[in-house]
């Protein structure tokens, strides 16, 4: 069973399916499984050092050999090395959270990379389009992680409505109907994080896991207080004390947890400086922002790596409220693309 499109003739995959970039979710383990069951599996490296990413690619590579992708940060201060290894390593494609730059789009492509980075607005994608992105990823306000504040329905055909390029819909997808539907509208495939996260391959904490799935429809909320920007998590006591604290003392946390991601990663203090001018420029980014910002991968970690359920912060889409099981990956695209295909042979007539 196959769903032949723009997105699979253009990565090379057999189905129109993405495992989104979640950082410290999607792995090796997870982004395999996703490529050697058809889909796109994305590696997350904004929480990877370079070594790590190296290692990580290396991994991917010895355990599949079909197409998968890396998520990087455009305005990371090793953007170029990072670039440089995906060539290297002839990784397929490159996706970004943030547009890169037209520069970094035109090397990537020189060398046989497909490029699809994520918008949130018609505009963006023109933008992108314009520069030689190769496909795009929007996400509608459904979605876990930074999100927006315009439903998939509606900035899906928008999207779509402003480019010539594919598109792929995120946002509010976890089983063939939601494919059906995405393909209906015109978009080349659908790209999911939530779905995927609950799943066996995933190294999520399994008590983390039952966390996620004893959600019901209202069980996230979007906030601003994990970095200040809007943000769609679980309901968490955590979360509900950040909503509660006062401004001050979030941000002398944030800057406690931006001390913390330094000694993980590495980083200079210099470093970390370069890479908050980065994200001012262009963003209209406060300096409180951009301190907050570096909040945001201590508290996901203590949630999605440790397990500590009590002082981390679980991004998830809405969709967690109709998630019930823990199938394999492979269970999950294969049960995804039967199903689509039954919906849109029997609309067919």
């Amino acid at each position: 069973m196959t769903l032949d499109t723009a997105l699979t003739r253009l990565v090379g995959v057999r189905h129109p399916v993405v495992q989104t970039g979640m950082g410290w979710v999607a792995g090796p383990r997870l982004v395999s499984a996703t490529a050697e069951a058809g889909g796109l599996g994305i590696l997350a490296s904004a929480t990877m050092t370079f070594p790590e990413l190296e290692a990580a690619i290396a991994e991917v590579k010895q355990r599949t050999n079909q197409p998968f992708g890396v998520n990087l940060r455009a305005d990371a201060r090793d953007a170029g090395d990072r670039v440089d290894l995906l060539i290297r390593e002839g990784v397929k494609v490159a996706s970004f959270a943030l547009a890169p730059r037209k520069e970094m789009i035109a090397k990537l492509r020189d060398h046989g990379i497909v490029v699809i980075p994520s918008v949130g607005a018609a505009r963006h994608a023109e933008k992108v389009a314009a520069w030689g992105a190769d496909a795009v990823i929007v996400q509608g306000g459904e979605g876990g992680g930074h999100t927006g504040g315009v439903a998939t329905t509606l900035l899906l055909p928008s999207v779509l409505d402003a480019v010539d390029i594919p598109v792929v819909a995120a946002g509010g997808f976890f089983d063939g109907r939601g494919l059906a539907a995405a393909l209906a509208y015109g978009a080349a495939g659908v790209a999911m994080g939530t779905r995927f996260l609950l799943s066996k391959e995933s190294t999520v904490p399994e008590e983390v896991k039952r966390v996620y799935l004893s959600q019901g429809l209202t069980g996230t909320v979007v906030t601003r207080r994990v970095d200040g920007l809007p943000h769609r998590v679980l309901r968490t006591d955590l979360v509900e004390r950040l909503e509660s604290t006062g401004r001050v003392r979030g941000l002398v946390q944030a800057a406690r947890n931006a001390v913390r991601f330094r000694r993980i990663t590495g980083l200079s203090l210099p470093a970390m400086v370069r890479e908050g001018l980065a994200m001012k420029h262009g963003n209209e980014m406060t300096w409180s922002q951009i301190l907050m910002a570096a909040n945001t991968p201590m508290l996901l970690r203590a949630g999605l790596v440790e397990g500590r359920t009590d002082a981390g912060v679980l991004a998830s889409g809405q969709v967690v409220g109709l998630i019930d099981d823990l199938p394999t990956v492979a269970e999950i695209v294969e049960g995804m693309v039967a199903q689509a295909e039954e919906i849109l042979h029997r609309l067919g007539g």
